[in-house]
């Protein structure tokens, strides 16, 4: 009897356990994940962009949608396509959504949590583009205004974005230069005029704060970063972010953003040993010492214990 009390106990112990990790991700709104410059929401169904990230949110409790707005394009175009795939996610799911977004995706949800900040709850950046990047710099340096490597270029991007709405089953317009544009310091202090909230503009290397008031309504804002550009010989991906890299000189950096460009609200952490890449969880997994994927649950969990 004693024993069969025991086990009982145990059992009743477990289960206890099994329901708090049950719920451990499941906040009150639903979690939106916003892809970059390139970037899609799955193709043919089978890779997607945040390498099992939406499975790892979803298995203890969080709703999660996938956005989808155009792999190459400026950031208020992509924000405004982002605003209007919201409306009927929150409106099925209490009225308002979490934004987290990668790379490009950060500027593009801050823009549609400024269109429309009765429907977002949060903004979150992971390796943001916040401020600049001083690899777009060094690519609009190199390539000139109306000439005909810019048309060139353009045409490749745009093909290449028609390559990704055709896999992915999207229609998204698509404009490579506008995208590039956009990327570039002056290019996001344009945009950063028109969308202040979540950015501290006082100086590069700058902080805001969690809460922001966004046109009467109370939005919180968080980042991330990591700030290595090579992290894995095994990642094809590495070589490439480390030559990029070389952009920034002797600054912090993931390959792509320097670290003091990703701030945005409440800085949870900007020394992790991710690159650019692995901050999404690819190439398929392979990746530096830090796990992103135990980042974005225990964010999820944040999310949740601050009621949103």
């Amino acid at each position: 009897m004693r024993r069969a009390f025991t086990t009982a106990l145990a059992a009743l112990a477990l289960a206890g356990a099994v329901e708090a990790q049950a719920g451990y991700t499941q906040t009150k709104y639903p979690i939106v994940l916003v892809h970059g410059v390139t970037g899609f929401d799955t193709i043919g169904g089978l890779v997607n962009y945040f390498h099992t990230i939406p499975w790892n949110l979803e298995r203890d409790g969080a709703k999660v949608y996938v956005a989808s707005v155009a792999a190459f394009n400026d950031s208020e175009q992509r924000g405004a396509e982002l605003a209007r795939q919201i409306v009927p996610w929150a409106g099925a799911n209490g009225g308002k959504v979490n934004l987290i977004g990668h790379s490009q995706g950060s500027p593009t949800s801050r823009v549609a949590a400024s269109l429309r900040p009765d429907l977002v709850a949060s903004v979150t950046s992971i390796n943001g583009v916040n401020k600049g990047s001083k690899v777009a710099d060094v690519v609009r340096g190199i390539v000139p205004p109306d000439g005909a490597i810019e048309g060139g270029a353009n045409a490749i991007a745009v093909a290449l974005g028609t390559v990704i709405n055709l896999l992915s089953g999207n229609s998204n317009p698509q404009n490579g230069l506008a995208a590039l544009e956009t990327l570039t310091t002056p290019g996001t202090a344009a945009l950063n005029s028109r969308h202040p909230w979540g950015v501290n503009n006082a100086s590069y290397c700058a902080k805001s704060t969690e809460v922001q008031n966004v046109r009467g309504y109370s939005i919180r804002y968080f980042s991330w970063t990591g700030n290595s550009s090579y992290t894995n010989i095994f990642d094809a991906v590495d070589p490439f972010l480390a030559i990029t890299g070389l952009a920034f000189g002797s600054e912090k950096n993931d390959g792509l953003v320097g670290v003091c460009s990703t701030y945005l609200g409440q800085v949870l952490g900007d020394s992790y040993n991710m690159n650019h890449v692995d901050a999404i969880n690819h190439l398929f997994g392979i990746r530096g010492w830090t796990e992103p994927v135990s980042l974005y649950r225990q964010h999820a969990n944040r999310l949740k214990n601050k009621g949103v």
